[in-house]
Order: structure tokens, then sequence, then C-alpha cells
């Protein structure tokens, strides 16, 4: 992706959070962790967690029942964004429409059940339904088979930016023309084992055993949901005349090392974002090198919106949230920077246009 390439639209939004299962911007509103009641703890655990609904109040006809709970958000958040978006999926052509999946850990919950059931009476003792929902690619499948798409269907998977990952992805498939739109996903849930193994690994904020304000950084609250953005491509003309934009994605690039700062100037061309979102280093930890990336790019003089606390506790697949959130926060038309950083040197950018 370049400065020059045709600008990839977002024109629908969807998401299933904490907020509750929403189609478009999220509403600004104060959101707190909330006690883990799901599963017993040591003693009281909090965590930023989706409320229980029934997913067919939301998108009827909607059947969950053999679902892991990241393949049923995914379902639910995807329509959100397609109603959003404004398209009848029977007016295109659905052989052209790619879906684009991130996910750090796959449908846990299911997987979970399936390996704690072979531990506990063997290989030949397992339940044979929950296996389709190990495979991290399982809810990138099911937004395809009930929306009836049969374009690229590709599900990405990295500790540090899934989300951007798949954002740059998917904006890929739609400048060389192998889709005409594109439905990009990314998100994880919270399970017993995953909580565990972070807290275990010394890496929960405060905030996580108390309902004491939010710390700036010593650690992290763990989050689950899933955001849902329709993209579409002007290269050829493909924006609905009455298509909604919230932003374009003009350029973007990741890399495993190098020098972050010159790549990234090189990125952009010459132009300096108003807005830097920083979505992290891709870690679990509160305080982020982002922060000082992001000066180094835009100077002291430009807008740099901290990582939200919600959004960071999805680790590498929050990147959608936050620009969601940013969205909500600034709407003002200008050029923003989505930016996230790794602690060896790894980064991802995108360069958008607030629309």
């Amino acid at each position: 992706m370049t400065p020059n390439s045709p600008p990839v639209v977002i024109t629908g939004i969807g998401s299933v959070s904490p907020y509750g299962p929403l189609a478009g911007l999220i509403p600004q509103s104060p959101l707190e962790p909330r006690t883990i009641t799901a599963w017993t703890t040591a003693g009281p655990r909090r965590a930023f967690l989706v409320q229980p609904f029934r997913a067919a109040s939301v998108v009827p006809g909607l059947k969950t029942r053999r679902l892991d709970r990241l393949s049923a958000w995914a379902l639910v958040a995807s329509s959100l964004a397609i109603t959003d978006a404004g398209i009848d999926l029977d007016q295109v052509d659905r052989s052209r429409v790619a879906v684009v999946f991130a996910t750090a850990f796959g449908c846990i919950e299911l997987t979970e059940a399936f390996y704690l059931s072979a531990a506990a009476n063997g290989w030949n003792g397992t339940d044979p339904s929950t296996f389709p929902e190990t495979l991290p690619s399982a809810p990138a499948s099911h937004v395809s088979m009930f929306h009836g798409l049969r374009g690229p269907n590709v599900t990405v998977g990295n500790k540090y930016f899934a989300g951007e990952t798949a954002l740059i992805q998917a904006a890929s498939l739609l400048r060389h023309g192998q889709a005409d739109l594109a439905i990009v996903l990314a998100g994880d849930a919270l399970a017993p084992t995953l909580y565990s193994w972070y807290e275990v690994a010394g890496l929960l904020s405060p905030a996580c055993y108390s309902s004491e304000p939010l710390p700036e950084d010593g650690g992290f609250i763990p989050s689950e949901g899933v955001a849902a953005f329709v993209m579409e491509s002007s290269g050829r003309g493909a924006i609905r005349s009455d298509a909604r934009s919230y932003a374009s994605i003009r350029s973007g690039c990741w890399a495993a090392g190098g020098q972050p700062a010159e790549i990234i100037r090189h990125m952009l061309g010459g132009s300096v974002p108003s807005l830097t979102v920083c979505s992290g280093n891709g870690a679990p930890c509160a305080t982020s090198p982002t922060t000082a990336l992001a000066r180094a790019i835009s100077g002291d003089g430009a807008g740099i919106i901290l990582p939200q606390p919600f959004a960071l506790g999805l680790a590498g697949t929050g990147a959608l949230f936050h620009l969601i959130l940013a969205l909500s926060s600034r709407p003002h038309n200008g050029q923003a920077a989505l930016l996230a950083t790794a602690g060896d040197g790894g980064f991802a950018a995108l360069l958008l246009e607030l629309l």
C-alpha cells in the first residue's frame, strides 16, 4: 500500500463488546470492568466483559447453539456492519466479497472445552461437536456461510498487531481487484485458562482485583469482543453514491524490524497526520513505546489518542476498536495515523483520511 494507491473507504461499522451489540460508532460513555461470575475465581477478578444477549434478537434467524461465543459475535458484528453500510447483499456479486478475520486466540472457549475433555476422558472420550470450533478460521468461515459470501476468506493471527494486519490485507485485496467489498473483523473472547495465564504471568493491572480507579501503568485489564468494518475500494468507481464514509485508508505498512520512524515517514509521503491513534504496543501492557514513536513522527503539535483500556485489553486484536473509539471522540476531518509497535522493534502503521 502506497500513498498513491486508490483509497479504500470504511463504509460500515458493527461491533459486539462490553458496550453491547451496536451498529455504527460506539457512543461516548464511561466503561468500567465487571466482576467475573461466569467461572470460579480465587477471589474477585474483573475484566471488560460482553454481557450475555440473544443473538437472534439482534440478527433474526441467526442460530448459534453449537458455536463458540467468538463465532457468534463475528456473525452479529458482520451483520450489523453490513446493515450500517446500507448494503443489500442480494444486489452485489457475493463471489466478490472478501472476509478477513484477525484473532490472537481463536475460539478459545470450545477449544478449552475440547482439550479439557481429552485430558479427563482420553481422545476417544472427547465431544466431536466441539472440534470444528477449535480452528481459528471458524469465525470467518461462519461469516461467509451465513451471508453466502464466496470471495477470498482469510484469517490472520499476530500477537502484536493482528487487527492492523487484517486492515492492510483487506485493503490489498480491494486494491488489486480481488474483491469489490471486504468485511474485516478482529477480536477475541476470554476464558478461564487465558485469564489464569495472564495472572500467573504477572500481566494484570491492580484494577483487576479491586474497584479502584484504573492506573496509568502497571499491567492491563483483559477484555473481549469483536469489531467489524465494511470496506469498499474507490479505485474502480465502486463506492456507492449514497454510501456513508467514516474514513479512507490511504496507505499502510508493517515490518518486523528496521527503523520504524524512517519507514513510516516514507510511507506517509511527506504527510504529517494531525491525529495519531495509538493502538498499543501489541503486548498486554498499559505503557507503550507507541506514544514516543507517534511524537517522533508527528511532532508535539499533533493530537495523540492514547491506548484506551478496553481496546488495549484485546492485545493484538484491538486496532478496530481503537479506531472506532477514536472516530467516536474525534469526528472532525483531517489525516490520522493508526499506529502500533512491538517490543522487538516491529510496528504497523496506517494513514487514514477522516471523512
